[in-house]
């Protein structure tokens, strides 16, 4: 299938601007708030609405390409990736922050062709941060050039760290055998709520390293493209090529900090989606 990757920038982009709007109307407001795995897995029904919109506006431009989306696999269809055009797509990512009010969220949207990933989209219309990377045409920040830190060493590295969305106990152990090895060795720690956030603050330089275990491809699928194009890495955080069905991800500012960190890393490995 041919794709008119220009065509989908353009399309999407006005799409996640006015998804945006919708979000920017209600994270002050009075919310709809359900559970989904865990008492701390939210969604709202903003989640559910901005998804909505953004899958049948794209299928209506695009009727052959597919979608792998939050909320939609959340209500039981399949996560498939396959080498059609296929956005993946999370329509709040940070529902937590949301629900609060805490304004660290944002719309992440990646389009795979031939199951790499060419477009990458975060954005944060509450703090108006609006993240685009193309595949071979660097990453922007608001339509400026961003480029991570290039920061080599654990020690001057600012990382962020994640508590999940879930209290499975595997994973909250794991999550504090983590903080326990990295707080004390770099410069500071910083949660955002939101991977897509964090792994944009990695591709502007404002964090150098991230990594989490159990997040989705719509979690990291964009993140992915935007700190790569920034100049960064994207690995398993055991080393391998990422694989954006394993929910395992690290990023970095540059591959000897990444070669630092992995060693370090106390490792779980979820089911795979």
């Amino acid at each position: 299938m041919s794709v008119d990757l220009d065509k989908c920038f353009e399309v999407v982009m006005e799409l996640v601007r006015n998804g945006g709007k919708i979000i920017n109307e209600r994270i002050f407001s009075k919310k709809t708030v359900n559970t989904k795995s865990d008492r701390i897995d939210l969604v709202t029904e903003t989640d559910q609405e901005v998804e909505k919109m953004l899958i049948s506006s794209l299928q209506a431009q695009f009727p052959g390409h597919k979608f792998i989306g939050e909320e939609s696999t959340a209500e039981g269809l399949p996560c498939e990736l396959t080498d059609a055009p296929t956005w993946i797509i999370d329509p709040v990512d940070g529902t937590m922050n949301f629900v609060h009010g805490f304004p660290h969220v944002c719309t992440s949207i990646a389009l795979t062709v031939n199951k790499i990933t060419e477009i990458g989209i975060i954005y944060n219309p509450v703090l108006e941060q609006l993240f685009t990377a193309r595949r071979g045409q660097g990453a922007k920040l608001n339509g400026q050039p961003i480029h991570v830190s290039e920061e080599k060493d654990l020690k001057n590295a600012l990382l962020a760290l994640e508590c999940g969305t879930t209290h499975e106990p595997e994973k909250m152990k794991n999550n504090f055998v983590n903080q326990q090895t990295f707080i004390p060795i770099v410069h500071g720690t910083r949660s955002l709520g939101s991977a897509a956030l964090d792994m944009a603050m990695v591709a502007m330089g404002g964090a150098d390293a991230y990594f989490e275990f159990g997040i989705h491809a719509w979690d990291y699928a964009a993140g992915d493209l935007l700190v790569r194009e920034a100049g960064g890495v994207c690995l398993d955080p055991a080393g391998a090529p990422l694989d954006l069905l394993a929910r395992r991800m690290l990023c970095a500012a540059t591959m000897e900090l990444a070669q630092e960190i992995i060693p370090k890393i106390s490792q779980i490995y979820p089911p795979r989606d």
